[in-house]
C-alpha cells in the first residue's frame, strides 16, 4: 500500500513540476525576442535601402564613385535614424508597461511572496532600449555594408549592378532563414516573407530614384 501511494504521489499532477531547462529555454526565447527584432528589422531596412539607392545611382551615372558615396550615406544616416527611432519606440513601450505594472501592484492592498517573485520577473523582462538601439544601428550597419562590399571591387558597371542584386537576394534569404531558425519559427515562410518584401521594397525605391534622378537630369 505504501509503494502504490508513493507511486500515485510521484504520478500526481500537483507534484510534477517543469524542468529548470525547460523554463530556461522559454524565458531566453522571450528576452530574444526584443533584439531579435530590432537586428533582423536594422538588417533588412540597411541592405534594402543601401542596395536599392545604390542601383538607382547605377541606372543613371554609371560612376562606382557615385554608388559608392550614395551607399555610405545611406548606411551613416539611416543608422542613425534606426538606433535613434528604436531607442524612442522601445522607451515609449517600456513606459507604459512601467505605468500598468504600477497600477496593477496600486490595486492590491497587500502583496504576497509570489506576488512580488511575480513583479520581479516582469520587470526583468522589460525591453532595454539602449540594448534595442544599438542592435538595431549595428545590424542596420551590417546589411547596409553588404552591397557596397560588393560594388566596391568591380570596374564593369553592368557586372557591378548585377552582383548588387544577387548579393541582396542572397543576404534577404541568410536574413530570413536566421530569423526563423534563433525564433524557432517556419524557415520556409519567414525565408518567403522577407525576399518578397525585400524586393518589393527595392523595386520601388530603385524606380522612385530612377525617375526622379532622370527628371532631374533633363531640368
Amino acid at each position: 500500500m505504501a509503494s502504490n501511494f508513493e507511486l500515485s504521489e510521484r504520478s500526481s499532477p500537483k507534484t510534477q513540476r517543469i524542468s529548470p531547462r525547460a523554463e530556461k529555454e522559454e524565458v531566453d526565447y522571450m528576452q530574444r525576442a526584443q533584439w531579435l527584432r530590432a537586428a533582423l528589422l536594422g538588417a533588412n531596412d540597411g541592405l534594402v535601402t543601401v542596395a536599392s539607392l545604390m542601383m538607382g545611382v547605377g541606372s543613371i551615372k554609371e560612376d562606382v564613385k557615385a554608388m559608392l558615396l550614395v551607399g555610405f550615406a545611406g548606411l551613416v544616416a539611416g543608422a542613425c535614424s534606426m538606433a535613434i527611432g528604436e531607442f524612442v519606440s522601445v522607451c515609449t513601450q517600456r513606459d507604459i508597461e512601467t505605468a500598468q505594472m504600477k497600477r496593477a501592484i496600486e490595486t492590491k492592498t497587500s502583496l504576497s511572496a509570489i506576488d512580488e517573485q511575480d513583479e520581479e520577473e516582469k520587470k526583468e523582462r522589460l525591453p532595454n532600449p539602449g540594448q534595442a538601439a544599438l542592435a538595431s544601428a549595428l545590424a542596420f550597419s551590417v546589411g547596409a555594408a553588404m552591397p557596397l562590399l560588393a560594388a566596391v571591387f568591380i570596374e564593369n558597371h553592368k557586372v557591378r549592378m548585377a552582383v548588387v542584386a544577387i548579393v541582396a537576394t542572397l543576404a534577404l534569404l541568410v536574413f530570413g532563414v536566421t530569423g526563423a531558425v534563433l525564433g524557432k519559427t517556419s524557415v520556409f515562410k519567414s525565408s518567403v516573407r522577407v525576399v518578397i518584401g525585400g524586393w518589393m521594397a527595392m523595386a520601388l525605391t530603385f524606380g522612385l530614384t530612377k525617375f526622379i534622378g532622370s527628371e532631374a537630369m533633363q531640368i
